[in-house]
């Protein structure tokens, strides 16, 4: 058996629907955390999805972890340590270990706001993968 596993999650409309977290009094609509779902062993990531003029309604850093914030529909705001930085659909913020961080949909947003967080520790990755291999002879499956 070939280690891989499929999670379908719905389309971007149905992640409201999604209620979770990483303890229950952190638990909220429209998060999912997708590595409590799948086996992952070097990343973390959660979906997540806010109604306009929701927020997070907390702050947090990270001591090992970085953090990246794909936003994927809507318009809203990360608080990072002392800055605010707009965000919408096609945002891609990366959050070193240290920063203080906070988020929230904009009031007047026409969507909901939604993100992946992708979480990732230990070592540097290499710029260029070096445990990968090729064939370019392997024809496709399809």
């Amino acid at each position: 058996m070939s280690d891989y596993e499929v999670l379908e999650m719905g389309g971007l409309d149905e992640w409201r629907a999604h209620y979770g977290g990483f303890r229950p009094e952190s638990s909220r609509d429209g998060r999912r955390i997708v590595d409590h779902d799948l086996t992952m062993q070097y990343i973390g990531m959660s979906a997540n999805a806010l109604e306009a003029g929701e927020e997070a309604g907390y702050w947090h850093t990270h001591a090992r972890i970085e953090e990246v914030y794909v936003f994927l529909g809507g318009r809203g705001q990360m608080g990072l340590d002392d800055e605010v930085v707009d965000v919408g659909a096609g945002s891609v913020v990366r959050v070193g270990q240290g920063v203080w961080r906070t988020w929230r949909c904009a009031p007047d947003s026409p969507e909901q706001l939604r993100w992946l967080c992708v979480r990732a520790g230990g070592s540097e990755l290499p710029h260029f993968p070096d445990d990968g291999e090729r064939d370019n002879d392997r024809p496709s499956p399809w």
